[in-house]
């Protein structure tokens, strides 16, 4: 069942157009993560879900009932902001309560909310405190209890972690995914941090210029971006670009300078005739180092140029097909600048994009 459905959607500041005929069905029960750079306008259709921007064209359902008109309050959803907007001047117990009490529910309904938001954000220490005694993290989960309460179908995240440090952005990403497999609720997260989408997400929208790029679970955007933006913007690191052509004939090869990388194990989706000017794009975790790269079936030697420690492994620097190129390796395993080595692929893990619509071919 659909719980959220977006037709045709279009908004215009101006003549400036920020979301462009948008379609996008959001499954109940669902968590769905929009992502994207800065001014893609994943917050600008959030806004749009909840009723804080009036839509310039289309229609927004929230459980097959027509909310495009509808005031906020009205549309059931539950809202968390990039700011945690906590009343100062209030406990804890305070803060959560605050919407119910100016809806003027019945007290014992309240407490009954407020108990149940504060045992599953695991804050009941904290509802006789002030938000001023509480940190980062804390006051974050009191921000997401205060739109659990509500008790509604749909909750609506908007970069809720990006004022948290690193460590505490991990914690809380644990408690997000806990609380949507425990209250099985629609949720929709708004984040430019492809880790908390790839962690957390049933499926990825990821925009750009006010259009949906791509919209599909996470580890199929991650092995097949449509196109050379996605394939860009998702995997830290980010992928390996060589630009090249296709060269045809018996045995069809991707040509860059001096390296010819074999194509007999593309599926092409579309397009890649001779002569057809592309991208290869590999991920430096598909780059296979020392005995494994020779098991490879693309395997070439390479000079080291910068070695970056990284804990876990390490990232390594070189030149391949004329640009700069990095791949994975091991911490345990000992790499040097200036250090020949051979690195080696397998063509059908790669992807190849036309370099002038950048799409995936």
């Amino acid at each position: 069942m659909t719980s959220v459905s977006i037709k045709n959607l279009s908004l215009d500041f101006g003549a400036v157009s920020v979301l462009k005929s948008l379609d996008l069905d959001v499954q109940e029960g669902e968590f769905l993560v929009l992502l994207g750079p800065s001014g893609c306008g994943k917050s600008t259709l959030l806004n749009c879900i909840a009723g804080l921007l009036d839509v310039s064209d289309g229609q927004i359902f929230i459980k097959d009932r027509n909310v495009t008109w509808e005031e906020p309050k009205d549309r059931g959803i539950g809202m968390v902001f990039q700011s945690y907007a906590l009343y100062p001047q209030m406990t804890v117990e305070k803060n959560l309560s605050f919407g119910l009490r100016v809806a003027r529910m019945p007290r014992d309904e309240i407490e009954r909310r407020v108990a149940r938001a504060a045992e599953i954000l695991q804050i009941e220490p904290l509802l006789g405190r002030k938000p001023a005694e509480l940190s980062g993290g804390q006051r974050q989960r009191v921000a997401i209890g205060r739109a659990l309460v509500r008790d509604v179908d749909v909750f609506l995240f908007d970069e809720p972690l990006s004022n948290l440090d690193a460590k505490l952005r991990g914690e809380l990403r644990v408690e997000i995914k806990r609380l949507h497999q425990r209250l099985e609720n629609t949720m929709i997260y708004v984040t430019h941090d492809q880790i908390e989408a790839l962690t957390l997400a049933d499926r990825i929208a990821v925009m750009k210029g006010g259009v949906i790029q791509q919209l599909d679970a996470p580890q199929a955007i991650y092995n097949r971006p449509v196109n050379r933006f996605v394939a860009g913007f998702i995997g830290s690191p980010g992928m390996n670009f060589v630009e090249g052509r296709i060269d045809g004939g018996a045995a069809p090869a991707f040509a860059a300078g001096d390296v010819d990388v074999p194509l007999e194990r593309y599926e092409f989706d579309r397009g890649g005739s001779d002569g057809t000017a592309c991208s290869l794009g590999i991920r430096p975790e598909h780059v296979a180092l020392g005995d494994a790269a020779a098991a490879m079936p693309f395997k070439r030697e390479v000079g080291i140029e910068i070695v970056e420690p990284m804990g876990s492994d390490t990232l390594v620097w070189t030149r391949f097909g004329g640009a700069d190129f990095s791949f994975r390796v091991e911490a345990e395993k000992p790499v040097r600048v200036g250090e020949k080595v051979t690195i080696g692929f397998d063509p059908g893990r790669a992807s190849l994009f036309d370099s002038s619509s950048g799409d995936r071919l």
